[in-house]
């Protein structure tokens, strides 16, 4: 027996599948583009081609994320808030403050040991701290989004990029490109504001350790060091962050049981 959660978020559209003793047997990410339904749709069937299973023998489906009503095939729908607590608790029994930055938006959530939300604060009105932020930035110092981690770490200080506007923060870039300042400390001053908006948004809800982060912001080295540093811990990372809502959600399918 198999189950499924689809995670559709604004840039990345997640699956992730669970045995019915809860191991994962297959897990994709791909763009979400500008049809999310069909995003979904080839989400879950990269999945269970990647499994061998077929469609038919899944027993229930929990769509999340942003997009979670555009996923026509869930027979469930659970917000993001209770799935990607739900995925860290699993991942990490000790978690007890969940942290995730994704494309457009960031939240902050406090759980008990059992992965219940006890309260969450989230950035969602306005794109500066996300994913879509470090990409605009890496754009327009012209690197790789991938590269800018690596980069980020080599800054022997950091640049100030105070701008909290995403289109503000570009210019501000582009500016001190012109100065001749070191990419690698722009991207080190980026990684800095990132996690100094973050830091704010924690400080609205309290950190209780561990902390788990997830999302694809996890994935660069620069901003998780400069978090740590601000947070004064160490912070468990996912092996794939960006697959811990759908994770969530294909957990949640399974205590929910077979659709009857």
């Amino acid at each position: 027996m198999w189950f499924a959660g689809v995670d559709v978020g604004s840039i990345s559209t997640e699956a992730v599948l669970v045995s019915d003793d809860g191991r994962v047997v297959a897990q994709t990410v791909g763009a979400t583009g500008a049809d999310s339904v069909a995003a979904s749709e080839r989400a879950l069937l990269e999945a269970l081609a990647a499994a061998g299973i077929g469609r038919e023998e899944l027993a229930r489906v929990v769509g999340t994320g942003y997009g979670r009503e555009r996923v026509p095939f869930a027979t469930d729908r659970v917000t993001e808030i209770t799935c990607h607590a739900r995925g860290a608790i699993h991942l990490f029994p000790g978690t007890r403050t969940v942290i995730d930055i994704g494309g457009q938006d960031s939240k902050v959530i406090r759980v008990d040991g059992q992965g219940r939300v006890l309260n969450f604060q989230m950035n969602d009105k306005c794109a500066a701290g996300t994913g879509r932020f470090l990409e605009v930035m890496a754009r327009a110092l012209e690197v790789d989004l991938i590269e800018m981690g690596p980069l980020g770490l080599l800054g022997s200080g950091a640049v100030s990029v105070s701008s909290t506007c995403t289109v503000f923060a570009e210019s501000e870039v582009v500016g001190l490109i012109h100065q001749g300042r070191r990419k690698e400390e722009i991207i080190q001053g980026i990684h800095a504001a990132v996690a100094g908006r973050t830091r704010a948004l924690v400080g609205r809800v309290g950190v209780e350790a561990e902390v788990t982060m997830t999302g694809g912001v996890a994935k660069n080295p620069g901003v998780v060091k400069e978090l740590e540093d601000r947070l004064g811990i160490r912070m468990n990372i996912p092996a794939e962050p960006q697959t811990v809502g759908a994770l969530g959600a294909a957990l949640i399918a399974r205590e929910r049981g077979p659709v009857k």
